[in-house]
C-alpha cells in the first residue's frame, strides 16, 4: 500500500517581472515514506523553485499562484502547509522538513566552530535543552555523518569539502526531520567524495526512515541513489517513474535526450533537443 509524506497538487510558481515568467508549470509529485525521488533537469527548468516553493521559502518577485502541498506528518496528521502561519512555518521547517541548500558547504560561519554551529540549530529549536546536551548532540551528529567528535573544535576553512558538506547534512538532519530536501549537495565535490557522499545518504536513510527529494541535473548520479525520478522541463514535470525503468524504457523524449547528453569516452557528439 502506498504511504505518502508529500503531495504536490497543480503547484505554479510565476516570477513577477515584466514579462511575467512562470517557473513552475501545475506541478503535481506525491513522495512516499522513505523515499528518495530524484529530480533531474538541465539548469534553469524550475527545479530550485519547486524545492524553495514547497517549503516557503521563495522571496519576491517569486509568488506561488496556485496549487497546495499537503505534508502527512507520522505523528500530526496532515498538515497544509500552504494554510501555516509564520510561526508555525518556522516550526515546521527543520523540525519537519530540512534542507541541503546550493553550495551548502561554503555557507558554514567562517569564524564559528562547527559544533557551535551545530549546537545552535538545538539552541533556536530546542530552547529546553541544557548547554551539555546541545554539545553531545552535536558530537553525536559529528560522529553520524563520520566527521568525527574531535572536529566540533574546526573551524570550516580547516575542513575538506567533503567533511563541509558532511556537517551541512549533519546540521540538517539534527532535528530528525522526516523529509531531507538536497539541491545540488555534491557539486564541486570530486567524483570519489561525491560517491562517499551519496552511500552515506542512502545509509542515513535506511537508518533514520526520513525521505530525500535529490535535485540535480546528473541524471546519471539520480539513477545510482533513487527509487524513482521526476524529470522536469521548462517548469514542468514531464515524467515519472522508477529509476529502472528511466534507464531501460524512458517514455518521454526528453528523457531520453538527457540520458544520451552526457560525454562519453568514444562516439559522436549529439544535440540536446529543444
Amino acid at each position: 500500500m502506498p504511504d505518502p509524506l508529500l503531495s504536490v497538487r497543480d503547484f505554479s510558481v510565476v516570477y513577477d517581472v515584466d514579462p511575467p515568467v512562470a517557473a513552475v508549470k501545475n506541478v503535481s509529485l506525491e513522495l512516499e515514506r522513505g523515499e528518495i525521488l530524484g529530480l533531474a533537469g538541465e539548469s534553469g527548468c524550475g527545479k530550485t523553485t519547486l524545492a524553495y516553493g514547497i517549503q516557503r521559502l521563495l522571496k519576491a518577485p517569486a509568488v506561488i499562484t496556485g496549487g497546495s502541498v499537503l505534508f502527512h506528518d507520522a505523528e500530526a496528521g496532515d498538515i497544509d502547509v500552504n494554510a501555516l502561519g509564520a510561526e508555525q512555518m518556522r516550526r515546521f521547517r527543520w523540525d519537519k522538513v530540512s534542507m541541503v541548500f546550493q553550495g551548502a558547504m561554503n555557507a558554514l560561519n567562517p569564524v564559528a566552530t562547527v559544533g557551535s554551529q551545530l549546537e545552535d540549530v538545538f539552541e533556536v529549536h530546542r530552547p529546553d535543552m541544557g548547554r551539555r546536551q546541545r554539545r553531545a548532540a552535536a558530537a553525536e551528529l559529528l560522529e553520524i555523518v563520520k566527521v568525527g567528535e574531535q572536529r566540533a573544535r574546526s573551524y570550516p576553512h580547516e575542513l575538506s569539502g567533503g567533511m563541509r558538506q558532511r556537517v551541512m547534512i549533519a546540521m540538517a538532519l539534527a532535528l530528525r526531520p522526516q523529509l531531507m530536501v538536497m539541491d545540488e549537495p555534491t557539486t564541486a565535490l570530486d567524483v570519489l567524495v561525491q560517491r562517499e557522499i551519496l552511500r552515506q545518504i542512502s545509509q542515513l536513510r535506511e537508518e533514520f526512515g526520513f525521505s530525500v527529494i535529490f535535485i540535480t541535473h546528473d541524471l546519471p548520479l539520480l539513477l545510482e541513489i533513487s527509487d524513482r525520478i521526476a524529470i522536469m522541463r521548462e517548469g514542468e514535470i514531464v515524467e515519472v517513474a522508477s529509476a529502472e525503468r528511466i534507464w531501460n524504457a524512458p517514455q518521454d523524449e526528453y528523457t531520453r535526450t538527457l540520458l544520451t547528453s552526457f560525454p562519453r569516452l568514444t562516439g559522436e557528439k549529439g544535440v540536446l533537443a529543444r
